[in-house]
């Protein structure tokens, strides 16, 4: 196995904060999945959960080497949790393509989050 790429994003709560009590909804289902949503939604604070998950997918684009477009859209990566609650990256669609046709066989992510900021780094990993 070898390391395909590498990703790091960090990304400032308030400013999705600030998103949220702006677009609102429109802004949530745009860059999020449902179940990411439901997740955020019944944390105690959920901009900062999903603060964390925005980074994470810009993490994941950046490893892939795609950037957020038309190889990874938000919805084609998702964060979801593992029977131990620890968070992995679902892909589907252009992003899950992508990964198989370079031999991607897995994506390890790790999540940082405290009040003012929120940190995401990806690892690809290839055959």
């Amino acid at each position: 196995m070898r390391v395909f790429g590498i990703g790091i994003d960090v990304v400032e709560v308030d400013r999705i904060a600030s998103a949220i009590e702006r677009h609102g909804g429109p802004f949530l289902t745009k860059i999020f999945t449902p179940a990411e949503r439901d997740y955020c939604e019944s944390r105690k604070n959920p901009a900062m959960h999903y603060a964390a998950r925005f980074a994470a997918k810009e993490a994941v684009s950046k490893a892939l080497g795609t950037g957020i477009g038309g190889n990874a859209g938000l919805h084609d990566l998702e964060v979801v949790h593992d029977a131990a609650g620890a968070p992995k990256l679902r892909l589907s669609g252009a992003a899950e393509a992508f990964a198989k046709q370079h031999g991607i066989t897995d994506i390890q992510i790790s999540l940082s989050h405290a009040r003012d900021y929120a940190a995401a780094n990806a690892i690809a990993l290839a055959e």
